[in-house]
């Protein structure tokens, strides 16, 4: 039976595959050096998800090319084992006892390897262990080639892209403070992508913090009004390693690319770009333009279309961003028709539903249906948009939405014995004279609900 942890653990699965494929999605098939990078990458060692080995074969990420061009990130959630329950050859726990041997001492032979591995007892003595399948099942996994010399010098050039939206760069500015609600004053941290063939901005908005919850819906707003790019460049902050970040950039088919920690050398363009703001742009601020966040944000974007987009820019040679963008957005590639944006930016928290059919949420109390209770339930919501309903997602599967919990209402309702489920009465009438809210059958612990 599937679970939340198996669909977890797929979506791992599915996440790690793609990050090594990512850079190779845009490539056509069968286009020179393909197979030559994937060699390159079958040399490095990984923390594979549920397993311990730490290599991947190049036939193997070739496989995984094939089917994501085929059936995209879907493609790539590992399929239920067409023997499940039936033993084979070699156990699993055995091969990967194989692998790390041969891994942490790669000059072991195939013999030595399988010494080594009765000799730590976890291999049952009946089982055989012909050195023929070893031998095979090792070089599937990369580990019989000769380990390349490590390289010994850095190379790092300058680099462009020649067409629209083969790279993006985004990064975090911490920027000037602004009034929240008409009291206190809170700082602010301006969010931007910078398109690095053309340097304009997709998009670039003030928020009040930098985590995941509002860096998301200005990617969002990006991808809306230029597009989706090839690749995305960002630094090794923790909004940029979040797992839904990932998620959405394997879904979308965007390469996402870190730069090496303490090598701020590759970002110098959107350096320049908030050196830009901070001389030309904060300084003429108005009392009025920082009174709200969206009174900056209105401000903001002024000024990226009526003044930035149109300037001269050095790094072109001279022209603007807007007429380079004109010359090389032929490849612009759009999301597909249908595509609900909105629905793949939702965020995901699970929770366990309590015996009165409820779940906490970013401190608010929600209902869900009595069938659920006991379950851990997946909730997708939108941080930035608390109007819209709140998903209910059990194994995998969308089943309702979540409402928040009317206490009072609760009072009114009848409950079925029999099912457990709880089911509104025909006619609310008002608890008799004297009547408390505990002697109703329901639990009370939380609110009187």
């Amino acid at each position: 039976m599937k679970t939340e942890a198996t669909t977890d653990r797929r979506d791992e699965v599915a996440l790690f595959r793609y990050g090594l494929i990512a850079d190779l999605t845009h490539m056509e098939p069968g286009e020179p050096g393909t197979y030559a990078r994937l060699k390159e990458k079958a040399k490095h060692r990984y923390a594979i998800p549920g397993s311990h080995r730490t290599g991947v074969a190049a036939e193997t990420m070739r496989g995984w090319l094939r089917a994501w061009r085929k059936g995209g990130f879907d493609a790539l959630r590992p399929k239920p084992r067409a023997d499940q329950g039936q033993a084979r050859a070699i156990p699993q726990e055995v091969t990967d006892l194989l692998c790390t041997i041969k891994e942490d001492k790669h000059e072991l032979s195939v013999r030595m390897v399988i010494e080594a591995a009765r000799a730590s007892g976890e291999v049952p003595g009946e089982m055989e262990l012909a050195p023929a399948t070893v031998h095979r099942l090792l070089s599937r996994q990369g580990l019989m080639a000769k380990r390349p010399e490590e390289p010994t010098s850095k190379d790092r050039r300058h680099f462009a892209f020649d067409k629209a939206n083969e790279l993006w760069m985004s990064d975090v500015m911490h920027a000037v403070p602004v009034t929240v609600e008409s009291q206190r004053r809170y700082k602010t941290y301006l969010i931007a992508f910078l398109d690095d063939a053309t340097r304009v901005v997709p998009f670039s908005a003030f928020a009040l913090s930098e985590n995941t919850a509002a860096f998301l819906p200005v990617l969002e707003q990006a991808i809306r009004r230029r597009g989706l790019p090839k690749r995305l460049y960002v630094d090794n902050g923790a909004v940029y390693r979040s797992h839904h970040l990932e998620l959405v950039c394997a879904k979308l088919g965007i390469t996402l690319i870190h730069s090496r920690p303490y090598v701020p050398q590759g970002r110098g363009k959107i350096e320049r770009f908030f050196r830009t703001v901070r001389m030309q742009f904060l300084p003429l601020l108005s009392p009025e333009d920082t009174a709200s966040l969206e009174a900056l944000n209105r401000r903001l974007w002024a000024f990226i279309e009526g003044e930035y987009h149109h300037r001269p820019h050095k790094g072109l040679g001279g022209e603007t961003p807007l007429d380079r963008w004109a010359q090389i957005c032929d490849e612009v590639r759009l999301p597909e028709p249908g595509l609900d944006l909105a629905e793949l930016f939702l965020f995901e928290e699970k929770r366990k539903v309590a015996r009165d059919r409820t779940v906490s949420l970013r401190g608010a109390l929600y209902e869900v249906d009595a069938i659920l209770v006991g379950q851990t339930v997946t909730l997708r919501f939108d941080p930035t948009r608390p109007e819209r309903k709140i998903e209910v997602w059990h194994v995998g599967r969308k089943v309702g939405a979540a409402k928040p919990v009317d206490a009072y209402a609760n009072c009114f309702v009848k409950r079925d014995h029999a099912t457990k489920s709880l089911s509104p009465s025909r006619a609310p009438e008002a608890p008799p004279e004297g009547l408390r809210l505990r002697d109703f059958d329901g639990d009370n612990s939380k609110g009187g609900h």
